[in-house]
C-alpha cells in the first residue's frame, strides 16, 4: 500500500440493497478487494457496530425490487437515513445489474428521487451498471449481459426480455430510467470516459442523474476514479455492484488496496439443504444438474401451497428429512425455467406467499435437524425471505463460491442460527455445477487469502 495515499477515518460507503441476493453481492466485492464489510439484515444498532470495529462499508438487505413506489414511498426514507447518519461520503442504493425495475415495480427512479435529498452536497447522482466480473457491460447507454459466454443486449436477453415481473423491452438505460423520473439523466460513455470526461458541465444544482460506461477494466478503473475523485461532500448512488468493482479498481490503482485481491475457500461439508423460488433457466439448469449428482430434488406443489399451505410445507419438511437421513442434501424446488406452467400465471401475491411458504419450510428443516450447518436459497424475493424467517441480525463473507454468490457467515443472538453458512443466489448467478460447489466448497473464481 502507497503509504503517500490513505483513505479518510471512517465508513467509505453505506448501501441499501433492493434484494438480498444482490445485497451479498455488494458485499463480497468489496470483502474480496479487501474492504472490510458487514451486511444487516435490520438497521444496525451502535451495539452491533461495535461488535465490528474496523468497518470500512455496512449494508443494510432491503426487498424493495418487487414493491411500488408506494411501498417505496413508506420504507426507504428511514432505511436510507439510517444509513446516511453513519457518515460514509458515499450512499448507494444497490440495484440489479440487469435493471430490473418499471415505473410501477422496483422503481430505481423512484429510490433515486428518495435519496438524492440525504447527499443534499451532492452535484450529481454517479449510476454504474456494468460489472465485467458478472459478464455485465454497459456501451453507449445500453446494457449487454452474457448468458453460457453469448453477449446479449438486455432487451434481447433469453431471460430479462421475458422477466415475468419487469421485462426489459428497452436496453438503452437513459430511455429506461426516463420512465422512472423526472430528473436530468446524462452519460458518461466509454469514448469521453477514456480521453478524461469533463464532468463539470454536466453538474448541476438539479443534481442529474450521470451513467457511466463500463466495458472492461480500464473503463472500471476510470469510472471509480471519477466518483471518488469528485465525491465532494457527498453523494447518493443507485448502481450495481459494478460500483463496489470501480471503486476498488480505481484504489488497487492508486495503491490503497492490495494488487491481489481474494477470499478464502470454503471448506466441504457431507450435505446441504437448498430451496429454490427462482424461475431463471439457469437455476432450472443447476436443478437439474443436482438431481443428477444425487440431490434430492423435490417440487413443491403450488397449488397446494396457495390452498393449504400448512400441509404442503409439512409434505416438503419431511421429504427434505428423508433426504437427510438418506444422506443426500435436499433441494425444494418452486420452477424449472421461465416456462414452467405452475408459474405462467403468478402473481405478485403468489409470489409473496410461495417466499412465506419456502421460509417456514427451511425454518422447520433447520429446528428438525439441528446437524445442519449449510444452506442454499435461490431467487432474490425467497432470499430476502427465508433469512427474514431466520432471525440473523447480520452477514459476512465466508468464503468465495462463484461471482454475486459468496458463502456468507450469519450472525445472530439466536445460538442456533450464530454461525449457520448460508449462500443467497440470485437467479442468474453461478455455473452448472453450482449447488455441488455449495456442498464441496469449490470456489470457481476467486484467490485464497486471509479472511478480512
Amino acid at each position: 500500500m502507497d503509504a503517500g495515499k490513505t483513505w479518510p477515518p471512517g465508513l467509505l460507503l453505506s448501501y441499501y440493497g433492493d434484494d438480498f441476493t444482490g445485497s451479498t453481492d455488494v458485499m463480497e466485492a468489496f470483502t474480496a478487494s479487501g474492504v472490510p464489510t458487514l451486511l444487516f439484515l435490520r438497521p444496525p444498532t451502535p451495539e452491533w457496530l461495535q461488535r465490528f470495529p474496523g468497518l470500512r462499508c455496512v449494508g443494510l438487505a432491503g426487498q424493495s425490487r418487487g414493491r411500488s413506489p408506494a411501498w417505496m414511498d413508506a420504507h426507504l426514507p428511514a432505511a436510507f437515513a439510517s444509513l446516511a447518519a453513519l457518515g460514509a461520503p458515499l450512499l448507494q442504493y444497490k440495484i440489479c445489474s440487469t435493471f430490473d425495475s418499471s415505473p410501477a415495480v422496483g422503481s430505481i427512479g423512484r429510490a433515486i428521487d428518495l435519496g438524492v435529498p440525504l447527499m443534499s452536497r451532492g452535484r450529481w447522482s454517479p449510476m454504474v451498471v456494468g460489472a465485467p466480473r458478472l459478464a455485465r457491460y454497459q456501451v453507449f447507454g445500453h446494457l449487454f449481459a452474457s448468458v453460457n459466454g453469448v453477449g446479449h443486449r438486455l432487451d434481447r436477453h433469453p431471460t430479462m426480455s421475458r422477466h415475468p415481473v419487469t421485462p426489459m423491452a428497452e436496453s438503452d438505460l437513459r430511455r429506461h430510467l426516463r420512465a422512472q423520473t423526472p430528473r436530468r439523466i446524462e452519460l458518461v460513455d466509454m469514448v469521453r470516459l477514456r480521453q478524461g470526461a469533463d464532468l463539470q458541465r454536466l453538474l448541476g444544482e438539479d443534481v442529474p442523474v450521470v451513467l457511466i460506461d463500463v466495458l472492461d477494466e480500464e473503463t472500471l478503473a476510470e469510472a471509480g476514479r471519477l466518483i471518488w475523485q469528485q465525491r465532494g461532500g457527498g453523494l447518493f448512488s443507485a448502481s450495481s455492484s459494478g460500483l463496489q468493482y470501480a471503486l476498488a479498481a480505481h484504489w488497487r490503482r492508486e495503491g490503497l488496496l492490495p494488487a491481489q485481491p481474494g477470499l478464502q475457500v470454503a471448506a466441504p461439508v457431507d450435505r446441504i439443504a437448498v430451496v429454490s423460488g427462482s424461475c431463471s433457466p439457469v437455476t432450472a439448469a443447476q436443478i437439474a444438474r443436482a438431481a443428477q449428482q444425487g440431490f434430492g430434488c423435490e417440487r413443491l406443489d403450488l397449488p397446494r401451497l396457495l390452498a393449504s399451505p400448512e400441509a404442503e410445507i409439512e409434505r416438503a419438511v419431511q421429504a427434505a428429512l428423508k433426504a437427510l437421513a438418506e444422506g443426500q442434501s435436499p433441494l425444494v424446488y418452486t420452477a424449472a425455467g421461465p416456462d414452467d406452467p405452475a408459474v405462467l400465471a403468478f402473481d405478485a401475491a403468489a409470489a409473496e406467499q410461495v417466499g412465506r411458504g419456502l421460509a417456514e419450510l427451511m425454518r422447520l428443516l433447520l429446528e428438525r435437524a439441528p446437524g445442519l450447518t449449510r444452506i442454499a436459497v435461490a431467487g432474490g424475493d425467497s432470499s430476502g425471505a427465508v433469512t427474514s424467517a431466520l432471525d440473523i441480525a447480520a452477514l459476512s463473507v465466508a468464503a468465495g463460491l462463484a461471482p454475486g454468490a459468496p458463502l456468507c457467515r450469519a450472525w445472530s443472538d439466536h445460538a442456533a442460527r450464530d454461525g449457520l453458512e448460508i449462500v443467497l443466489k440470485g437467479g442468474q448467478m453461478g455455473g452448472a455445477e453450482f449447488f455441488a460447489d455449495v456442498r464441496q466448497g469449490k470456489s470457481t473464481h476467486v484467490l485464497t487469502s486471509a479472511a478480512p
